[in-house]
């Protein structure tokens, strides 16, 4: 990752989206070139010089203070997930040449057999990921749920399954599995991948992984160049799966302090529910499916 150039279409890109209306500042100086705010008016909304605005917002967080960053944050009105990005890239500007070069060499996280148990024991869709979407285990139904993805061609057997992977390069299938609402999955895959790609940026197979997307999908690249960036820790989807129907699951993402990158996240319905008794029948889906292929492997390393 370019991190100038990162940092300057980052801050670039917010403050295009941000009118003065939303500002709370009184539109001035005739016709505007851009809906935006201009420079002068964010360096203002955050206390700065427009020099000092300017040399930021051209890549430059080099010795920017932590009370500056929050500044400039509230007055691009950035919210979680932006900020913790804004702070991400800044930490990186000013990383030492040691702390840059552990983090090169750094390796990649590991699901711990323990973990796996945990993940295995849940009477629930579950499954841990990684930063790049990777599907790196999952329990019996988890890898039900998620059986469009293993099925896809766009899948290579043996390797995790990637969730952006198979919407940008398998999108029929894609639009099968997640119904209307796949074009909300598409923005917040990419929005993940961008802030990991912040907080990590020396991960090769991220890399590979935004290259081979950003060459081959089109909604890729242009979702990409938005410079969005979401956290993705709880709320509802809809899968139209195909040997139950439609389930619409809660879901919740919880971090693994003692594994750092991973994540696990819990599918659920509320009792009672239409869904819930769709993951009952998922559950014997799943059961026939695994007798009729003589056993399903559910860890994927």
């Amino acid at each position: 990752m370019d991190l100038r150039a990162e940092t300057s279409e980052f801050l670039t890109t917010r403050r295009a989206r941000l009118t003065p209306e939303r500002a709370n500042l009184a539109a001035y100086g005739g016709n505007r070139r851009v809906p935006g705010l201009r420079r002068e008016e964010v360096a203002m909304l955050a206390g700065v010089s427009v020099d000092y605005y300017t040399r930021m917002e051209r890549g430059n967080l080099g010795g920017v203070s932590e009370a500056v960053l929050e500044s400039l944050a509230e007055a691009l009105q950035l919210d979680e997930a932006e900020r913790g990005h804004l702070f991400d890239l800044a930490r990186l500007a000013n990383a030492s040449g040691a702390a840059r070069s552990r983090a090169h060499s750094a390796p990649a996280p590991v699901l711990r057999p323990a973990v796996a148990r945990v993940v295995d024991a849940i009477d629930a869709p579950a499954f841990v990921r990684n930063g790049r979407l990777d599907v790196v285990h999952t329990n019996a139904l988890g890898r039900a749920l998620y059986a469009p993805l293993y099925d896809s061609p766009v899948h290579v057997p043996g390797k995790p399954v990637n969730t952006a992977r198979f919407h940008f390069l398998d999108p029929v299938g894609a639009r099968q599995f997640w119904g209307p609402k796949s074009e909300r999955v598409a923005p917040d895959a990419v929005a993940i991948l961008r802030a990991e790609a912040g907080h990590n940026p020396y991960d090769k197979r991220l890399t590979e992984l935004v290259g081979e997307l950003s060459t081959r999908s089109e909604d890729f690249r242009r979702l990409w160049a938005s410079h969005d960036v979401r956290y993705h820790r709880t709320g509802t989807k809809v899968f139209h799966h195909p040997g139950v129907g439609v389930l619409e699951l809660d879901y919740e993402a919880l971090v693994l302090p003692a594994d750092p990158g991973l994540q696990l996240n819990v599918y659920t319905a509320p009792p009672g529910s239409p869904s819930a008794d769709g993951l009952a029948l998922l559950a014997s889906w799943a059961a026939t499916m695994a007798a009729a292929q003589g056993g399903v492997r559910v860890a994927e390393a």
